[in-house]
């Protein structure tokens, strides 16, 4: 876990409203995006983003980090899409990740490149069954382990290795025929 981190859950611990907003600061895009390409929702991945801080908010002096803050919020984000997506009826809305991540130092051509691939990207996940992108998005996008997610997600890290592999070939499969088209 990065020291900044544990100083701010220090912080956040006794007490410290700047120690929460800095936590919000540092994790709400990624977290955002996470949601995003899980629910293909902006408005219901703002929701939960929102819930999930002020669920963490709610800790405030009995918080414990056992592993990193970043893969803490990331799980809860994930559980609650999921939660979220055994509700809903299964209608996307097709909005891209990079909405959430755009970034700044990027020049207008780099944004709208990186806009149209995130694009394409997001068009191809979303073709995948939620298990198997929820455990794509969680490996490649937030950088977790697999024991973490296996961990997060209460399932066996057999279970986690299959969904990535089968994900992934699936990727494999849709990107063949669309370069053969």
């Amino acid at each position: 876990m990065m020291v900044e981190d544990k100083i701010l859950v220090w912080k956040f611990n006794r007490g410290s409203k700047d120690a929460l907003r800095r936590i919000y600061e540092k994790y709400k895009d990624d977290l955002l995006g996470l949601a995003i390409t899980l629910l293909k929702d902006r408005s219901v991945a703002e929701d939960i983003v929102h819930d999930v801080f002020v669920s963490f908010a709610q800790t405030t002096g009995t918080y414990h980090l056992s592993g990193t803050l970043k893969g803490y919020l990331s799980t809860c984000v994930a559980n609650r899409a999921r939660d979220r997506n055994r509700l809903r009826s299964g209608t996307n809305t097709g909005l891209d990740v990079v909405e959430a991540l755009g970034s700044s130092s990027d020049g207008p051509t780099e944004h709208a490149i990186g806009s149209e691939e995130s694009g394409r990207l997001d068009d191809l996940l979303a073709r995948l069954p939620y298990e198997q992108r929820e455990v794509i998005v969680l490996h490649l996008h937030q950088g977790m382990r697999f024991r973490e997610i296996a961990k997060a997600l209460g399932i066996s890290i057999n279970t986690v290795q299959s969904r990535y592999r089968y994900g992934l070939d699936k990727l494999r499969t849709i990107l063949n025929s669309v370069v053969t088209k």
